[in-house]
């Protein structure tokens, strides 16, 4: 299309030109008469100039034969005129054919290439369409062959995986078998151990809850200090220091007198369990109004065993005037201090409250006051001395207080061990019996056990 224009605008110019040159044909034509006409119009100027003086006869006939002359030469011009216009028409006619004919060609040329052109596009998609079904085929055939593959692959990999699975799995099995019978049979060897263990907890809780037993206990512990520290000519046992009382105090410790006479150092021991227990039962359980009650109740048990320690047994000038209550565990003695007894009791029932550490360190002092100094026979001096011994209790302090924390945790390890294991080995045992017990519940019972 944009060829046929260009030939059309050509012809166009052509045709333009043609019509041009024509224009120009009859505008010289048109000149060349003019410049004749006006040769003319100077000869016959010329003429009448020459021939005025003529005859008006010789002028007509001049004038009749220029007349004749220049309409011949007139007709002729015009002859010459049609004749230009004729070849020109027929020119233009033989143009207009050409061009008509030449677009008629030029559009069959056109429509010919088109034809040319859908043609090859239309063998081109074939041939595409062609190359494309053969490469989905090629694909496909790769696929297929990539699947087959693989699945062929993960088939041989499946088997290698059980083949190893279950190759673990008879190891694992063999192991888990042998780390049970192991833990079985450690289980029941910790099982008899700990038989004996809670009947000996049973035996030591039974003894704890007997008022009797403790206060037994009470003296034995204390009776085993006296006799570890001072000589047997140091002290007495179950002496009645007080001549207006029947009752006799375990321990009385002699204190030499310048006059090679002795006074008696009453010591009792004093074992209020039940009322220790409640404390820490209140303190385990977090209630701080049961513990506030506990602690009134054991700081109104203490003053009444203060009582009647200073009735009993105090007797001056046989006796010193204050006793010693001794206090057979570390944290019970701890509580009283906690309670401010210590100042309390001695202040209003000159009784001086130990526990077996400090009345350890009171011994220690006093026998080396025996070997340096003569305890006179005043009490008051004796106070003296008792004084600058409680000034050592401060650096117990520390001591007691670790104690005590020790034998909370030694209680609640009883507790743990009593309660909660010895339930965990039941119900593990149990499990046993009904073949119910997972593999992880021994590596369990082990890491207790290690713990």
């Amino acid at each position: 299309m944009p060829l046929s224009l260009d030939l059309n605008q050509i012809l166009l110019i052509a045709i333009i030109g043609l019509l041009f040159l024509i224009v120009i044909f009859l505008i010289v034509n048109n000149a060349k008469i003019n410049k004749q006409e006006k040769l003319i119009d100077n000869r016959l100027n010329k003429y009448l100039i020459d021939i005025n003086s003529n005859t008006n006869s010789s002028l007509n006939t001049l004038s009749n034969n220029l007349f004749n002359y220049l309409q011949a030469n007139s007709d002729l011009q015009i002859e010459r005129i049609d004749n230009s216009s004729k070849i020109v028409t027929e020119n233009l006619k033989s143009l207009s054919s050409y061009l008509v004919e030449s677009q008629k060609q030029n559009n069959e040329h056109q429509i010919n290439k088109l034809e040319a052109i859908n043609k090859t596009l239309a063998q081109n998609a074939l041939i595409e369409e062609q190359k494309l079904d053969n490469l989905r085929r090629t694909i496909e055939t790769n696929l297929t062959n990539i699947r087959q593959d693989s699945n062929r692959q993960l088939e041989q990999m499946r088997k290698t995986v059980d083949e190893k699975l279950q190759e673990t799995l008879d190891t694992k099995l063999t192991q888990s078998f042998k780390t049970v019978s192991e833990q079985l049979e450690n289980v029941y060897k910790g099982l008899g151990e700990m038989k004996n263990l809670a009947t000996g907890v049973g035996d030591l809780k039974r003894v704890l809850t007997n008022v009797k037993t403790k206060g037994i206990l009470g003296e034995i512990q204390l009776s085993a200090i006296i006799k570890d520290i001072l000589n047997n000519s140091q002290y007495e046992e179950n002496v009645n220091t007080n001549p207006n009382s029947r009752d006799k105090v375990e321990f009385a410790i002699k204190l030499p007198s310048t006059d090679e006479s002795y006074i008696y150092l009453p010591v009792d021991s004093k074992f209020p369990s039940q009322d220790y227990l409640a404390i820490q039962n209140a303190l385990e359980n977090g209630d701080k109004e049961e513990v506030e009650r506990a602690r009134k109740q054991l700081a109104s048990t203490l003053k009444t065993q203060a009582r009647t320690i200073r009735d009993k047994y105090i007797y001056v000038p046989e006796t010193t005037d204050f006793a010693i209550m001794f206090l057979p565990t570390e944290g019970l003695y701890s509580e009283a201090c906690n309670l401010n007894m210590l100042e309390i009791l001695q202040r209003e029932y000159k009784v001086t409250i130990t526990g077996p550490s400090t009345f350890a360190a009171l011994l220690n002092s006093l026998q080396m006051g025996f070997k340096t100094l003569a305890i006179q026979k005043r009490s008051s001096e004796v106070w003296n001395l008792l004084g600058s011994v409680k000034t050592e209790f401060v650096k117990f302090e520390k001591v007691l207080t670790n104690a005590q924390q020790n034998i909370q945790k030694t209680s609640d390890d009883l507790d743990t061990l009593v309660g909660t294991r010895t339930r965990a080995i039941n119900r593990h045992l149990k499990n046993i019996q009904t073949n119910t017990i997972p593999l992880s519940e021994f590596d369990q019972i082990e890491n207790k056990e290690v713990d």
